[in-house]
């Protein structure tokens, strides 16, 4: 790791909080230590509204479409299934920045498609209750015609004219239309209000979603970060054992140290080789996470184009952040909104014991051709017809006036349920503050981990080239540069968790306030050279990857290998 990415955390030092003893509280500071009544507390109610709007300009909003050089990571259709291996296998290794991470996680996350969607599905609910306020037409019709074709006979016995057969033969059509409208409905306004209500959740729910969204790509950047510093941490550890395990054997083959101190060097070359597998190991598990939350196409797997780096200073006060948490969370404002939907479905509960006053229009047609009580199927006229119009208007009314309590008990189901809502309100608001109170104090812990690793790898790595000096010197052994080469091995893992636990903390307390403003570190000056190597450059060698039962009996001291058994399948 370069000294200048070191010399440039420091820099967050500055944003540290004081956590030492304070001066004596002046008398304006006692006055407002003193406890607050919290029944002079304001209403939520008030300071939001009794049914708040989202605000659309307190999110930045998401991005639509991806620019031309993002577009080849456009997500793969939403029912896409690869059903060959060539189609899932990774072709491109694409670098990206944690600006164009978070661009195309906001274009193809499902998931926020998904609550846009909701949002959609709630806008059309609102839509088919506002409808309520509309007059209905209706178009019936019996026969668009209807043949009738008819014969009867009747006991002659019976019968004074002797005529017992009856034939008959009809055409007829008949349509009816009739015009509804409510003039009163005590259900309808709080209908629509409901509705109203929970398209105003859907929006929160979509803003709650693209937050959240954000949060979680960045934090997978972050770790992928963490992941490609460990990587590179192992490398440059295996680069300096092979250099350790060189020189030992040169000196062993001189005679100038023991077997030991080569044995030692080997020891520590296996451990940083193992550091290096986990570590690769880890650095492809976070570029699938990666590509899972951005959703890419099913042959490109994302890498991070930066290192790991802080992202500024937070500069807001705990109590501004906490503040700001209150004002823009989604979160309270739909419990504010579920009481209100609450409040809404209980006074349309008491609509079924109230009456309803309807303006009712019907308009009736009808015309029929041809006839019917004919003595033969002869003498019936097909010209003979008949039509007719009816219309009729009244004003209707229904009024259900006993119903057992069941209007009752709906109502008061609908105000306890609204009282529930306050008191998750209650429970809710508690928990924000918890959250913002943990990040901001995870911010702090990291900005001084940051600090004290820094200086830890500063001086660790001045440890390792003392004490190689030493050895080279002849007045120290080999001992002492695997346990300093380990300490900054750790030293460095450690840095780089703490970057990464400030960026994460970082961006949720972004997540969390919906406080974007951060005061950036000042820039380092760096060299236009890339500077010299102290010593020729160490080629790593790849591993093959064996089979793992063989090492199982050599590393055993009383288990051979015709002692180890098969293993027998799980399934």
């Amino acid at each position: 790791m370069a000294v200048h990415r070191i010399t440039a955390s420091v820099c967050l030092v500055a944003g540290l909080i004081s956590i030492g003893p304070s001066p004596a509280l002046s008398e304006e500071s006692q006055a407002e230590s003193v406890l607050i009544d919290q029944s002079t507390l304001p209403d939520a109610t008030e300071l939001k509204g009794q049914r708040p709007r989202v605000d659309s300009s307190a999110v930045a909003p998401a991005a639509d479409a991806l620019p031309p050089s993002l577009a080849p990571l456009v997500a793969p259709p939403s029912l896409g299934l690869p059903d060959k291996p060539t189609q899932v296998r990774i072709r491109e290794l694409r670098p990206l920045t944690l600006e164009e991470v978070l661009q195309v996680a906001e274009v193809n996350s499902p998931t926020l498609k998904a609550a846009a969607s909701q949002v959609d599905q709630s806008k059309s609910s609102l839509r088919a209750a506002i409808a309520a306020w509309y007059p209905t037409v209706d178009l019936s019709a019996s026969g668009l015609p209807e043949y009738f074709n008819s014969y009867s006979y009747r006991n002659p016995d019976f019968v004074r004219n002797g005529l017992n057969e009856n034939y008959g033969r009809e055409w007829e059509a008949n349509a009816s239309i009739q015009v509804r409208w409510d003039l009163i409905n005590p259900a309808r306004v709080p209908q629509i209000a409901a509705a109203r209500d929970r398209f105003e959740q859907a929006r929160n729910s979509y803003f709650i979603a693209l937050r959240d969204l954000r949060l979680n790509a960045a934090t997978a950047y972050f770790d992928l970060q963490e992941a490609d510093e460990g990587v590179r941490i192992g490398q440059d550890s295996v680069k300096a054992s092979l250099v350790s395990l060189r020189d030992a054997r040169a000196r062993y083959n001189a005679g100038v140290n023991t077997k030991l101190e080569v044995l030692e060097a080997e020891t520590q070359l296996a451990r940083d080789r193992n550091i290096l597998t986990t570590n690769l190991g880890r650095q492809d598990l976070s570029r699938r996470t990666l590509a899972r939350v951005l959703d890419l196409p099913q042959d490109i797997t994302p890498t991070a184009a930066t290192p790991a780096r802080p992202l500024g200073l937070w500069e807001p006060s705990l109590q501004e952040s906490i503040v700001a948490a209150y004002n823009y969370r989604e979160e309270l404002d739909r419990l504010i909104l579920d009481i209100s939907v609450n409040n809404s479905e209980a006074n349309a509960s008491l609509a079924a014991v109230q009456p309803v006053l309807s303006f009712v229009n019907s308009t009736t047609t009808f015309r029929t051709e041809g006839q019917t009580n004919q003595t033969s199927r002869a003498d019936i006229d097909m010209g003979d017809f008949t039509y007719g119009l009816q219309n009729s208007t009244a004003l209707t009314a229904s009024w259900r006036l006993f119903d057992g309590g069941r209007a009752q008990a709906t109502y008061r189901q609908s105000k306890q349920a609204a009282e529930e809502s306050r008191f998750n309100f209650a429970t809710t608001r508690d928990q924000i503050r918890n959250e913002v109170e943990e990040g901001f104090i995870a911010l702090r812990t990291a900005m001084q981990n940051i600090e004290t690793t820094s200086s830890e790898v500063l001086s660790s790595r001045e440890s390792l080239r003392l004490s190689q000096l030493r050895v080279q010197a002849g007045v120290s052994t080999q001992r002492e540069v695997v346990d300093n080469q380990r300490d900054l091995t750790q030293a460095e893992t450690r840095y780089a968790r703490a970057i990464r636990d400030y960026n994460t903390n970082l961006a949720r307390l972004q997540r969390r306030t919906g406080l974007d403003a951060l005061v950036a570190c000042n820039a380092v000056s760096l060299p236009a050279t890339k500077p010299e190597a102290d010593q020729q450059p160490i080629p790593i060698e790849p591993t093959p990857l064996k089979s793992a039962c063989p090492f199982v009996a050599t590393a055993g001291s009383s288990v051979t290998q015709t002692e180890i058994s098969p293993v027998q399948p799980l399934w």
